[in-house]
């Protein structure tokens, strides 16, 4: 079964993907971020441009199967055609489809009320399904 954590209360879901994301590469696991064009464009710079030293290597749906394959982070609109099925990040405001492919997803919650009602919807739709949930609130956490 699918592992489901919603971090709440992101200041900023592109800032907070950026360092969710440096951690998952530097342990190694395999990451599908989801969302809507606009957000996975910011993401697709930020990632780029997010730490002066820094580099995640990164790809979006129109990379040569190759290059999705090898690369780590996979930046795609549907997360049902994926190179890999390890985590799932969520930024968008929908359930993503096939997510119970995945071991893990994770959905990020920024403090917009818009987004929060939006997470609501879909800790429904996952509970309604009997997937246990993980919370974490960011406001809980100093800043990495």
């Amino acid at each position: 079964m699918t592992e489901i954590a919603f971090h709440f209360n992101a200041p900023d879901k592109v800032a907070y993907a950026c360092r969710l994301l440096r951690k998952a590469v530097a342990s190694k696991a395999r990451v599908v971020v989801t969302g809507d064009s606009a957000t996975l464009g910011q993401l697709d710079v930020a990632l780029w441009t997010f730490g002066a030293l820094e580099f995640l290597p990164h790809c979006r749906s129109a990379a040569n199967a190759s290059v999705k394959a090898q690369s780590p982070v996979y930046l795609t609109e549907s997360s049902r055609e994926t190179p890999h099925q390890q985590v799932l990040v969520n930024l968008g405001g929908e359930v993503p489809a096939g997510f119970e492919r995945y071991e893990r997803l994770i959905e990020v919650v920024t403090l917009d009320d818009d987004d929060r009602g939006q997470a609501r919807s879909r800790w429904k739709h996952y509970t309604d399904r009997g997937y246990p949930i993980v919370r974490h609130d960011l406001n809980l956490k100093p800043p990495t």
